[in-house]
């Protein structure tokens, strides 16, 4: 079906199904996400082509494709999120779909109506159902007319001007929340009312620098919340399926660092009335594709409705291990019409899976991202132990993008049998020339809370509580190295001079068919 003219695959368009070929794809992302769907496509038969910006040209994802097309200067607004370019490179390297990845143009119904508009199939939901849930406020205005419980909260995007009405009418305290996008970007606590106006500014200015959108709405904090979210899968015949739970309670700056799946908290029952909530939602929504319908959860198990990412999770992985499904694979069968091949019956969920984000981020110096070359790497490996990485030893991580390097993530019987494995998995993942987060994760699979059970979103708040930098790091450093990060964000140059890429290209590029334009 995949990579030939034979056997046509399907796609759904309008209430008729229509033949749809899908045998080379582009991969609209980089990193670690770029260089898994490359492999999907390649166990598909598919051509997986690559596109990379200026500090990207000896990346991972580059050297692991086919094809590879420049696309613009390192600032992500000039490459990764230049839709006009990416369609153009689209329709250069004559692929028939675009795989968007997460991040970037994943939830940009723009992005969906312009790949359709050039005749190619984007790999994920049609633009209708990421404008509907997309927009968050739209989302939330669904959920309550479907009585899904949600968070109180403004069901639309609020003006400066009318937003300490809207906020003391919720209460404090509360979140300040991208409209748009997702990832922990676009997002502010806020505890008390002389703290608005700057959370506000804040939160606007990283959403339209992450999403081009800077709308924001407000949401009422839940303290000592779970953060779990539901996996869902839906084709273009109507059918709608759920693979359960992912528990993502432990997270930094509203940022996921470490997932697990099933949830410690979650019964079969709950799971199931959280299946059901999500897959209406889903089903209302005419969504298609693999999405994951978000929940805050009590104490009592009381869950309410956050919002829908209409795209692939970071976190995806888990569900993966613990299912046996290959979402990615999915993702691209049900983009070239094929069918769910399975019911909700069909599902089981065997063990325990643990997912750990490593970051060049130093933990003990503000979290600040950790830019350099890896002058060493040496990966975790062994039974049930999985690496999706977009990074190799004499890599340079570049300052301009997310600060992921690689997840480790890990299977077991049960979930004390994960725990140990991830610990054991983390001692033996070494990254010498860039900070990471490796320590602080070890530091959470090793805790009592962590191993018993006892997550909440502000658990690791309490296990990070007095640390201070190492070493005396010096305090002005760290500011320049945020102002410079937030320069190169907002589309700047470099004030600095780039390193030369050092990758030695010619033993990546060996590959017959390989060739980089």
């Amino acid at each position: 079906m995949f990579g030939t003219r034979a056997g046509a695959d399907r796609m759904k368009s309008g209430g008729r199904t229509t033949a749809r070929r899908i045998a080379k794809v582009l991969v609209a992302n980089r990193g670690e996400i770029a260089v898994r769907v490359i492999r999907a496509c390649r166990e598909l038969g598919i051509v997986p082509v690559a596109v990379f910006s200026e500090v990207d040209r000896a990346a991972l994802h580059v050297l692991s494709a086919d094809e590879a097309y420049p696309i613009g200067p390192a600032p992500a607004a000039e490459s990764y999120l230049n839709v006009d370019r990416l369609v153009g490179v689209a329709k250069a390297a004559g692929v028939d779909a675009v795989h968007p990845g997460y991040g970037f143009l994943a939830e940009n119904a723009a992005f969906a109506e312009a790949c359709e508009a050039a005749g190619l199939v984007f790999v994920g939901p049609p633009p209708s159902a990421i404008r509907t849930m997309g927009d968050k406020s739209a989302a939330r205005r669904m959920a309550r007319e479907l009585g899904v419980p949600m968070v109180p909260g403004s069901l639309a995007p609020v003006a400066d001007d009318a937003a300490a009405r809207a906020a003391d009418e919720i209460g404090y305290p509360l979140m300040v929340k991208a409209t748009m996008g997702g990832g922990g970007k676009g997002m502010r606590l806020v505890r008390q009312a002389t703290e608005l106006d700057g959370a506000l500014r804040a939160a606007r200015s990283e959403a339209a620098g992450a999403f081009g959108d800077g709308a924001v709405y407000l949401e009422r904090y839940v303290e000592e919340a779970r953060h779990i979210e539901i996996q869902v899968l839906a084709d273009a015949h109507g059918q709608v399926i759920h693979l359960g739970e992912r528990e993502c309670s432990i997270q930094r700056r509203h940022q996921k660092l470490v997932e697990e799946c099933p949830s410690p908290f979650v019964d079969a029952a709950m799971r199931e009335r959280m299946g059901q909530a999500a897959c209406r939602i889903a089903k209302t929504a005419g969504y298609v594709s693999a999405g994951t319908v978000e929940f805050l959860v009590d104490a009592t198990r009381n869950f309410y409705f956050l919002e829908m990412n209409t795209r692939l999770q970071v976190e995806h992985p888990v569900t993966e291990l613990v299912t046996s499904i290959d979402l990615v694979r999915e993702q691209l069968r049900i983009a070239a019409g094929e069918p769910l091949d399975r019911t909700q019956d069909d599902v089981e969920w065997r063990g325990a899976a643990l997912e750990c984000r490593i970051n060049a981020e130093d933990p003990f110096g503000g979290w600040l991202p950790s830019p350099g070359t890896i002058t060493a790497l040496r990966g975790a490996s062994g039974p049930w132990v999985r690496e999706d990485s977009g990074v190799y030893e004499g890599y340079t991580v570049p300052g301009s993008y997310d600060t992921l390097l690689a997840k480790l993530i890990v299977w077991g019987a049960d979930r004390s049998a994960a725990i140990d494995r991830m610990a054991r998995a983390l001692a033996e993942y070494k990254v010498v020339g860039v900070r990471t987060t490796i320590p602080v994760l070890a530091r959470i699979v090793a805790h009592a809370d962590f191993r018993a059970g006892r997550l909440s979103t502000r658990l690791l708040e309490r296990i990070m509580a007095g640390e201070v930098p190492a070493r005396g790091r010096l305090r002005p450093v760290a500011l320049v190295a945020a102002v410079l990060a937030e320069y190169e964000r907002l589309g700047r140059r470099p004030l600095t001079a780039s390193a030369p890429a050092t990758a030695d290209m010619s033993r990546w590029s060996r590959r017959p068919g390989w060739r980089s334009r």
